[in-house]
């Protein structure tokens, strides 16, 4: 089922507020999720880009041409699929405008809870939008390329960042502006004799990772596992060990792990969109069980109200929780 702001997307041609594209145009789709459903006589070739793994799978199991980066230039449009952080959008509009034809349409939709509004009003600030429309709980508005000025603006507003002098992120990814408490928390409590192959389970950009890489001295391996692709390109910057260590875009909850470990650390999430799941941290640590050699360990931080004591004690032989602060558990298990 499409979320509202797809349907927000696809609505002005739906209301021929915009004519639709000619058959054959080449249309750029940033941002896109699964789930979507193209106004009849919506020809155009769509090129679709989604970095986040699931969702990758979802559009190429439904056929369509996608990839986790964006690619070549020259659309004849673009559409853009808003979210929740800011940085993230207004870096999706720069590359719009920066691979679509002079002249080229570029619309963009979002929802109203996720600040489209304030998007709409920032880029309106820097060039001349058409018009907008508001549907579905959300806003589309459109432009057309006249120019890179507002490209370059979007882009210096939205620097790459280097947390803490050590780590360079962006916006989107998960706690792009500083180290996350709870993965610091589980830094503090990484067993001493941790060594042998190792790997992290949603490494993100690459943190804990690089915290074991230099503490552990007696790894023989170091993997990344990691669904957000950016985050890991990311971490392929950050991170550093002997042996070199390997990087792997997977959805784990879904894509097997093929390699057995001594052991795992993992910060795994716990959100949907904005709706808490427990369930997908609980998926999390039965795929790092199953992950894990005979007597291998899981080291692992949650958020203190998370139940996974029950989900610990039925997929492993022990566990115990090694520290606790104001908001988050530390656990070590064993398999």
């Amino acid at each position: 089922m499409a979320s509202e702001p797809l349907k927000t997307l696809f609505f002005p041609f739906e209301a021929e507020a915009l004519p639709l594209p000619r058959k054959g145009a080449h249309v750029l789709f940033l941002g896109a999720e699964p789930g979507f459903r193209l106004p009849a006589g919506f020809d155009a070739a769509l090129h679709l880009v989604q970095g986040f793994r699931p969702h990758f799978r979802a559009l190429q199991a439904a056929g369509y041409t996608v990839a986790p980066q964006a690619e070549g230039s020259g659309f004849d449009a673009a559409l853009v699929l808003a979210g929740r952080h800011r940085g993230q959008n207004e870096l999706r509009i720069a590359e719009a405008v920066e691979r679509v034809v002079p002249g080229g349409l570029i619309v963009v939709a979002g929802g109203k809870d996720d600040g489209i509004d304030s998007l709409r009003k920032r880029i309106d600030a820097l060039l001349s939008l058409e018009a907008h429309l508001p549907k579905h709980h959300g806003v589309a508005f459109w432009f057309r390329r006249a120019g890179m000025d507002a490209a370059r603006a979007l882009r210096a507003a939205n620097p790459d960042l280097v947390v803490e002098g050590r780590f360079r992120t962006a916006p989107g990814m998960f706690s792009f502006d500083r180290i996350d408490a709870g993965s610091k928390l589980l830094a503090a409590h990484l067993p001493d004799n941790l060594g042998g192959n190792v790997a992290d389970f949603c490494a993100g950009w690459g943190y804990l990772a690089a915290e074991v890489a230099e503490r552990s001295k007696g790894l023989s391996g170091l993997d990344l596992y990691e669904a957000d692709f950016e985050a890991l390109e990311a971490a392929r910057i950050n991170v550093h060990a002997d042996p070199g260590p390997r990087f792997f875009w997977t959805d784990l909850l879904t894509e097997a792990v093929e390699r057995r470990y001594d052991a795992i650390i993992m910060n795994p999430p716990f959100h949907s969109g904005r709706a808490a799941e427990p369930g997908i941290g609980a998926d999390m640590i039965r795929a790092a069980s199953k992950s894990l050699k005979p007597a291998g360990r899981l080291v692992m931080v949650a958020n203190r109200q998370l139940p996974y004591e029950q989900v610990l004690a039925a997929t492993f032989s022990s566990h115990v929780e090694v520290a606790r602060d104001g908001m988050f558990k530390v656990f070590w298990a064993r398999r």
